[in-house]
C-alpha cells in the first residue's frame, strides 16, 4: 500500500538503502520517506545498525603437538555514516568475519603450549579485535567486542591432563599422610620415653624408700634390743620376707609351680648367697 502512495517506513535501528535507476542515491533514517518509484526511485534493501554476535569454532594446534577447538565470539555492527560501504561493499560479512577470525587464531595459538593457550586467551581475543577492527571498518563495520569464549583440547588430551591433575593431588595427600604418621610415631615415641623415665623413677624412689626403711627398722631393732647385730636383724627381715612370699604364692590361683627349697636352713642359704653376691659386686666394681 505504502508503495502505491510512493512511501516507504524504515524502522528504528535501521537505515534504508535508495536508489535511483540502479544507481546509489541516499541512506533513509528511521522513519516515513517519500519514494517516487515513477521516477526511477527503489528501495534496495535495509540495514540493521543493531549490534550482532558471531560465533566462530577454529580447530587448530598448539606449540605442543595438541589440537584444541578454540570458540570465538565476535559482537560487531554497521556504521550509520557508513551504511553504503557496509550495504554495497561486502556480499557475506559474517564470512569475511569468520576468515579473518581464522587467520589470526591459526597465526597465535601455534606459538602457544597447551597451558599458555589457556593463560593468554585474553591476549589472543585482543589479537583478533585488532586485527578485525582494521580489516572491517573500510568495510562500514566496527567491531565491538571480541571474546574467546572456549578452548576445548582433543577429549584424550583432557582425559590425561585430568589424570595428571588427579595424580599430583594424590601425591601431596601421600606426603601429608606420611608426614601426618611421621608425627604421630614421634609424638607415641616421646611418650612411651617419658612414661619410661617416670616408670625409672618410681621404681628408684620405690628401692631408695625399702632401702631407708630397712636401715631404719635395723636401727631402732638393734637399739631397743641389746645384744643383736645387723646381720641377726637383716636375717630376720629375710625369713619375714620369705614366708610373705611363700604366702603369696600360695594365695594366687593361676600361678605356676614353682620349686623352692623349704626350711630353716633355706633362709639362711639365701641370706649367704645375696651377701655373697654383693660382696663380689662390691669387688669388681
Amino acid at each position: 500500500m505504502g508503495n502505491m502512495f510512493c512511501c516507504v517506513q524504515v524502522d528504528q535501528s535501521t537505515v534504508a538503502i535508495k536508489e535511483r535507476f540502479g544507481k546509489f542515491d541516499e541512506v533513509l533514517q528511521p522513519g516515513c520517506h517519500y519514494l517516487p518509484w515513477i521516477l526511477g526511485s527503489r528501495l534496495a534493501g535495509h540495514l540493521s545498525l543493531r549490534v550482532q554476535q558471531l560465533d566462530v569454532r577454529c580447530e587448530t594446534k598448539t606449540k605442543d603437538n595438541v589440537f584444541v577447538n578454540v570458540v570465538a565470539s565476535v559482537q560487531y555492527r554497521a556504521l550509520a555514516n557508513q551504511a553504503s560501504d557496509a550495504f554495497y561493499k561486502l556480499s557475506n560479512t559474517k564470512g569475511q568475519i569468520q576468515a579473518y577470525v581464522f587467520d589470526v587464531i591459526r597465526a597465535s595459538v601455534p606459538k602457544l603450549n597447551l597451558d599458555d593457550v589457556f593463560e593468554q586467551k585474553n591476549e589472543i581475543a585482543k589479537a583478533v579485535e585488532d586485527e578485525l577492527e582494521k580489516a572491517m571498518s573500510t568495510y562500514g563495520y566496527e567491531i565491538v567486542q571480541t571474546l574467546i569464549v572456549d578452548i576445548e583440547p582433543d577429549v584424550h588430551v583432557k582425559r590425561a591432563m585430568n589424570e595428571i591433575n588427579a595424580a599430583a593431588r594424590l601425591r601431596v595427600a601421600a606426603n601429608e599422610k606420611a608426614e601426618a604418621e611421621k608425627i604421630l610415631q614421634i609424638k607415641r615415641a616421646e611418650g612411651e620415653a617419658e612414661s619410661k623415665y617416670l616408670a625409672g623413677l618410681g621404681i628408684a624412689r620405690q628401692r631408695q624408700a625399702i632401702v631407708d626403711g630397712l636401715r631404719d627398722s635395723v636401727l631402732g631393732f638393734s637399739e631397743n634390743v641389746p645384744g643383736t647385730s645387723a646381720k641377726d636383724v637383716m636375717d630376720m627381715v629375710l625369713v619375714t620376707q620369705y614366708f610373705d612370699t611363700m604366702k603369696e604364692i600360695g594365695a594366687a590361683s593361676k600361678s605356676s609351680t614353682v620349686f623352692v627349697p623349704h626350711g630353716p636352713g633355706a633362709v639362711r642359704d639365701v641370706a649367704s648367697q645375696i651377701r655373697e653376691g654383693l660382696l663380689q659386686a662390691s669387688s669388681v666394681s
